[in-house]
This record gives C-alpha cells, sequence and structure tokens, in this order.
C-alpha cells in the first residue's frame, strides 16, 4: 500500500482502537507515518522500542504486598495511565521470543501483569519483514492473528508530496524528481551499507544544510545514499547555477526557459518549494503564466505538486488559460 493509503487505513483502525501491524523495508518511514497520525489527531504517542527490552520492562517487577500477602506487580512508569493515544510497538518481529510473549497479553487482553491500558489508547506495531536481513523472529500465529496487517511500499508521489510539506531541501527533491529509481536502492541479498531510503535521503537533506565542506561531501552523502548514487546526485545539483531566478518568476512572470531535462527537474522543485514558502494569489498567476512556455510534462508536474500540497488555483484566470492548454495531457 502507498503511505497515503496506509495512513487512511491506520487512522480507521486507530479511532476503533484495532491493533494494527505496518509492515515494510527499512528506512521507508513506518513509525513517521504512525506519529503523524496521532499529531494530526491532537493525541498522545508513546514508541517503544521492543528489540531493546527484556519481558520484565512490559511486565513490571515483582514485589510482595504485606496486606494481601501475596506478590504483585509494579507496572513500568513509561505505560500511559489515562488519556487517548496510540502505543507503538516498534520492531515487535525482532523483539525476542520472550518479549514477544509479553507483549501478546497486552495486545490480546489490553493489560499485561497489574497494568491496563486506558480505553482511550490505541496499539499499532511495526517491524521489517523477514527477507530485509534484519533480526527477525517469526511471529507466533496466534499473535499475528490479533492484528489488522498492512505493507508499506515505497511510492515516488507519496514521498515527493511529504518532502514538499515537510521543506526538504529542494534539491534533494528535484532529484529524486529526476531519477526516481534512486529513492529506495535497497536490496536485501547485498552486503553494501549504505543505501538509498526516504530516511537516509532525509539525512542527506540535513548534510546539505549543514556547514560540512564541500571536499567532504562526497563522502558524507556516500556514506548515507551509497557512492554511486552520491556521485549522480553532486553532478545533478551543479545544474543549480543554470536555473534562471526563481524569485523573478513568482514575482514577475520572467525568466528565461530551458530544453535541458536536468534544468527543468531543478527547477520545477525550486519552483514549487518557493511557492509553498510564500504564497499568494498574484505569485501562483505569474507561476502558472510561466509554466504556459514550459515542456508540458514539466508543467502539468508543476501543477500536481502544488494541488497535493493543498494549493486551490480554481479561481485564478491564469490557471483557466493553462487547463485550456494542457487538458489533453490530463486526459
Amino acid at each position: 500500500m502507498k503511505a497515503n493509503d496506509v495512513s487512511k487505513s491506520l487512522e480507521a483502525l486507530v479511532d476503533q482502537k484495532i491493533p494494527s501491524f505496518l509492515w515494510g523495508a527499512p528506512g521507508i518511514g513506518k513509525s513517521s507515518i504512525v506519529k503523524a497520525i496521532a499529531k494530526a489527531k491532537g493525541i498522545g504517542f508513546i514508541d517503544l522500542r521492543l528489540a531493546l527490552m527484556d519481558p520484565t520492562d512490559l511486565k513490571g517487577i515483582p514485589f510482595y504486598d504485606k496486606e494481601s500477602h501475596s506478590a504483585l506487580w509494579a507496572p513500568p512508569a513509561f505505560l500511559p495511565r489515562e488519556g487517548e493515544g496510540i502505543l507503538f510497538l516498534d520492531e515487535l518481529n525482532s523483539a525476542a521470543p520472550s518479549v514477544q510473549s509479553s507483549a501478546y497479553q497486552l495486545i490480546l487482553d489490553r493489560k499485561v501483569g497489574e497494568y491496563e491500558l486506558p480505553d482511550g489508547w490505541a496499539i499499532v506495531a511495526a517491524g521489517n519483514r523477514e527477507g530485509d536481513r534484519g533480526v527477525t523472529y517469526r511471529m507466533p500465529a496466534p499473535l499475528a492473528n490479533r492484528f489488522v496487517h498492512l505493507e508499506l511500499e515505497v511510492d515516488v508521489n507519496d514521498w515527493r508530496e511529504w518532502a514538499y510539506k515537510s521543506a526538504l531541501d529542494e534539491r534533494v527533491i528535484a532529484y529524486i524528481s529526476y531519477k526516481s529509481e534512486h529513492l529506495f536502492t535497497f536490496e536485501a541479498k547485498s552486503d553494501v551499507k549504505s543505501f538509498a531510503t526516504p530516511r537516509s535521503w532525509e539525512y542527506v537533506a540535513n548534510i546539505l544544510q549543514s556547514s560540512m565542506p564541500q571536499n567532504l561531501l562526497l563522502e558524507s552523502i556516500s556514506g548515507t545514499v551509497g557512492k554511486e548514487v552520491s556521485v549522480s546526485f553532486l553532478n545533478f545539483i551543479k545544474v543549480m547555477h543554470r536555473l534562471p531566478d526563481i524569485e523573478r518568476i513568482l514575482e514577475k512572470s520572467e525568466g528565461k526557459q530551458s530544453d535541458e531535462v536536468d534544468v527543468l527537474y531543478a527547477l520545477s522543485a525550486g519552483l514549487v518549494s518557493a511557492y509553498l514558502r510564500d504564497s499568494n494569489d498574484r505569485r501562483l498567476d505569474n507561476l502558472l503564466r510561466y509554466t504556459l512556455e514550459m515542456k508540458g510534462e514539466f508543467a502539468v508536474m508543476i501543477v500536481q505538486d502544488l494541488q497535493r500540497n493543498g494549493v486551490d488555483m480554481q479561481h485564478s484566470e491564469s490557471f483557466k488559460k493553462w487547463v485550456e492548454q494542457f487538458a489533453y495531457l490530463l486526459a
């Protein structure tokens, strides 16, 4: 399932307090999706990395109760006591079987030891697939049967929508638009330590915004997304100096047009990012008028990216002209 579809499904499951398990390759944003749902709903979010836990971390520690003359379990402080939210059990299938057994009771009965999960809290778990070369344990059938299972796949358009909303460096967005196959290069059978994933591209964007010396960029980015992808990316961003003045386009609809594909990808990402940072009707009209002279596929890509990010352009006279000119590409 694509990220947007996964989000919609999880939102409904969380509302009904139905336990769900999100499967997917490493680095594709499983935990980010669940956290974003909690933030959008304005509810609590607790992230438990079960692979780092012992069984007693969930069940608690036994102690002697003088009044009842029996042993009770002191529940851990990190579990919620009230309110509503999402209890996120990350790396569940990477946890030792004994830890999974403790989690089983929490998922099945919504309680473990003396602790009971408040009614307002939903359980969502996540983990890598067994073939992804990570440390995983086969999930017991009774435990697996307690979840609704969703598998997250990498989708470039979904990622680009997220990247624009997150104000990711436009050079990264432009490159992935140009070389979409480099968004995710993970191969389970490969021994390469560095490979491209949505998560590692976010690291690249942060590296570009850091004080990293130019002569160290290649090695640093290679250690993030791999050598081949890094060389290709750094060669690509050299086209940035060939772009027309983006602010002049947005302010006056004036700027040179280009026929170079790499320049057009970079320009498209730059225009969308700049508009989303500072948007108004005048700048939108200027942008749309400029796209009327662009190659059709890039004009369409710009408008679709704006629409995915909630930009309403139905009221614009320039958009009406745009639709007339590029309607054949939208059919």
